[in-house]
């Protein structure tokens, strides 16, 4: 029996590759009804024994299916009664949504900041600077980079929104779209989607170490504006070249420099609250004195707050022993302010200010804590020698207030040597010690025409210098195209509370606690006045600058996260 002869396709056999695994093989019989775990469906498809409505067939007056129509549509078909004009309101508006132009000859600064605000749907595509390998980025390891960038940026003191503006101005160089980078005070993280179906990636780094070195800062500020300028090519490789080189480099100024900057602080803050020559000598020595003893603790390995005590305690036991010697030379009053003007955290103290009012509420309330740390240092180490002083007999007068007005040109030059001091301090690069030096002069010539020849209040008086201070800050930034720290920090020296903070804890020692306190509650008032009108400074050189905006000349987006309610 001859069986018959199929196709040509019958007679070829098949292939292990033409076959599907999944095909049962010959003689196996198919199941009637396959099971639903063997075929998942999606949950949007229709289910069986529903007919959908072919398109069309419900609009106009011509359907055959009334209301008791037997018929079911699918859930996303249109409702039969909907035509083009009575539309619903649809999620594009019917002017369209405006698309953000972002000026490539503003800083990136600013427009990583307008981006940063807003929604992920609403940013616009990256156009990548950095032009990447035909593979694409390398994910990881931009993640990396951008994680230690903003390591040695939030470390070297700079304001949390400004480090995500950073972060974020590395990985869209690098064409990473969909990142969100977050900063608090000691934990940085990035996310990276790359699709709206894929996983996203994520990658943290924990800030231990913090050092002021704004040298090291202008450096890796430098780096990023080389990174987002489409003029330099700044591979990977190239930019993890310069990331090491800019850790490993010592600091511009060695140790005995910065000791002696030290005693230069407190000996201009104390001829600029009326001493003399000599009281310069006294109080450059007593601060000289407790910066090497916090350098001894601090190689012990003993944390800051008892650093701040040691530091704080050589000012103040120089001027009890001048007050129980009889001295009428040297105030001594003016030698234990000195000493606390080298002590005052206003570079922290500002940050704080700046990123809680920015919106960064954690990371503001973690920069506060710490100056509230610093702070409860110096009136300890302080408080333990004037009450000493006390015990012994020592006629500490409170009374004494700081009052020089026959001496205006003596105390701008003391503001800007105090300034200058406090820059070398800071490890600034030399090329901005001037300008800083400057600005703390303007300041203080701006202070004291308010407070002393206008007779304003001090605190409203310090509020305005501040702000001057934050305007010509941001000012020389842009310029320099840098970070606006090293031309504020130094210049707020003059106006940072060291005579209200002494005499409030003169008066606690001295157990006046109504009088106490209230100078304190000044001192703490012009603090905040100082840290709020550097900010709101910086944020009106923006208002006047051209910045990213929306077309039609829609304002800065602001940096409100809540509407309050």
């Amino acid at each position: 029996m001859v069986a018959e002869q199929g196709g040509p396709e019958d007679q070829k056999p098949q292939s292990d590759e033409a076959r599907s695994a999944f095909v049962p093989p010959e003689g196996v019989g198919k199941s009637a009804t396959p099971s639903e775990d063997d075929h998942p469906t999606s949950e949007f498809t229709i289910p069986a024994g529903l007919t959908p409505e072919p398109p069309g067939a419900g609009s106009g007056s011509g359907s055959g299916s009334g209301s008791g129509s037997d018929t079911i549509g699918s859930a996303f078909a249109p409702p039969r009664t909907h035509g083009a004009r009575q539309s619903p309101p649809a999620f594009t508006p019917a002017h369209g949504i405006p698309m953000v132009q972002l000026t490539k000859e503003a800083p990136w600064q600013d427009r990583m900041r307008t981006m940063l605000r807003m929604p992920v749907a609403e940013r616009p595509a990256p156009e990548p600077v950095q032009k990447p390998d035909e593979a694409g980025p390398a994910v990881p390891r931009v993640l990396d980079l951008t994680l230690r960038i903003g390591e040695l940026l939030l470390a070297g003191g700079e304001g949390a929104e400004d480090v995500e503006a950073a972060m974020f101005a590395v990985t869209r160089s690098y064409g990473l779209d969909r990142c969100e980078p977050t900063v608090t005070f000691t934990l940085l993280s990035i996310s990276h989607q790359p699709s709206l179906v894929d996983d996203p990636v994520t990658a943290s780094r924990t800030v231990r170490r913090r050092g002021t070195d704004y040298t090291r800062l202008a450096a890796v500020f430098r780096l990023v504006d080389d990174i987002t300028t489409e003029d330099v090519e700044v591979s990977l490789e190239e930019a993890y070249r310069r990331l090491a080189e800019i850790r490993r480099n010592r600091h511009p100024y060695p140790g005995w420099v910065l000791t002696l900057a030290g005693g230069g602080l407190a000996g201009a803050a104390s001829v600029l609250v009326g001493g003399n020559a000599l009281v310069f000598v006294v109080a450059a020595a007593g601060a000289m004195l407790g910066d090497r003893l916090a350098w001894l603790f601090a190689g012990r390995g003993m944390p800051e707050f008892y650093q701040f005590v040691v530091a704080a305690m050589p000012p103040a036991a120089i001027g009890v022993a001048l007050t129980l010697t009889h001295s009428t030379d040297i105030r001594p009053s003016a030698v234990i302010t000195g000493g606390l003007f080298a002590l005052l955290p206003g570079r922290a103290l500002v940050a704080g200010v700046q990123d809680g009012l920015t919106g960064y509420y954690i990371t503001a309330a973690a920069r506060l804590l710490e100056v509230m740390y610093f702070f409860i240092a110096i009136v300890t180490g302080v408080l333990l020698v004037l009450y000493l002083g006390v015990q012994l007999g020592a006629q500490l007068n409170p009374e004494a207030r700081f009052v020089a007005h026959d001496r205006p040109v003596v105390q701008i030059l003391a503001s800007m040597a105090l300034c200058f001091a406090f820059a070398i301090l800071l490890q600034q690069e030399r090329s901005t010690v001037l300008a800083v030096t400057l600005n703390g002069g303007v300041a203080w010539v701006i202070y004291g025409a308010m407070a002393r020849t206008a007779g304003i209040s001090p605190v409203a008086a310090t509020a305005v210098a501040a702000g001057l201070v934050g305007l010509f800050g941001q000012l020389f930034s842009r310029y320099r195209y840098t970070s606006s720290l090293p031309f504020i920090t130094a210049a707020i020296g003059p106006l940072l509370p060291g005579s209200a903070t002494y005499f409030g804890l003169l008066g606690v020692a001295q157990n006046e606690l109504d009088r106490g306190l209230a100078s304190l509650s000044t001192a703490v008032a012009t603090a905040l006045a100082i840290a709020i009108g550097v900010n709101l400074g910086s944020e009106i050189s923006r208002l006047f600058m051209r910045v990213p905006g929306a077309v039609g000349g829609a304002n800065r987006r602001a940096a409100k996260r809540t509407r309050g309610f």
